[in-house]
């Protein structure tokens, strides 16, 4: 009689492949096959830009689509399973077909008009340029005076105007009916 050493995940394992099967059935695929297909993408903040790098090898550019909507950036495209082979038969298929979608919510200091893409050796460089922020501004306040005066010197009102004696803005008199 032979040993046979316990491994208590051969369990677990021999149950997940079960599960698997049973869901590969009801669902018309494998698993695997139902799953959605993502790119990966690596964000990187610079001074002046933030860079979007976007892993799409085997992809044409004319597949792929960028759109910006509300400072929402839309990647998005297709990537079709094109090979056709007739002799020989696959014994696995691992990479990822069909449609995509990655949306990424941008800062609100990217300037969405200037933004540049470039698509080369299977990956797309999005470039985002940041717009200056806007620095605060000091204001004079400067105060006004409450009667309007005239070319005479006196005020709009009839009231006459005394000018002030430091040099300031005109006092109105307190004396009212004598000139």
């Amino acid at each position: 009689m032979a040993l046979v050493r316990w491994d208590p995940f051969r369990d677990l394992t021999s149950l997940q492949n079960e599960v698997n099967r049973l869901f590969s059935r009801a669902g018309g695929g494998d698993v695997a096959e139902r799953q959605a297909w993502m790119p990966s993408v690596d964000v990187v903040e610079a001074q002046d830009s933030i860079k979007l790098k976007v892993e799409l090898a085997g992809m044409k550019p004319e597949d792929i689509k960028l759109e910006v909507d509300d400072n929402v950036l839309t990647v998005s495209g297709e990537r079709r399973f094109e090979e056709e082979v007739r002799e020989d038969k696959y014994y696995r298929i691992e990479r990822r077909y069909g449609s995509f979608s990655r949306s990424i919510a941008l800062p609100q200091n990217v300037a969405t008009d200037d933004i540049d893409a470039a698509y080369e050796s299977g990956v797309l460089e999005v470039t985002l340029p940041k717009v200056e922020e806007a620095k605060p501004k000091r204001i004079a306040v400067t105060i006004r005076d409450r009667a309007a005066e005239t070319i005479e010197g006196g005020s709009a009102e009839g009231i006459p105007v005394a000018p002030a004696s430091d040099g300031g803005a005109p006092v109105e008199s307190a004396a009212q009916g004598s000139p």
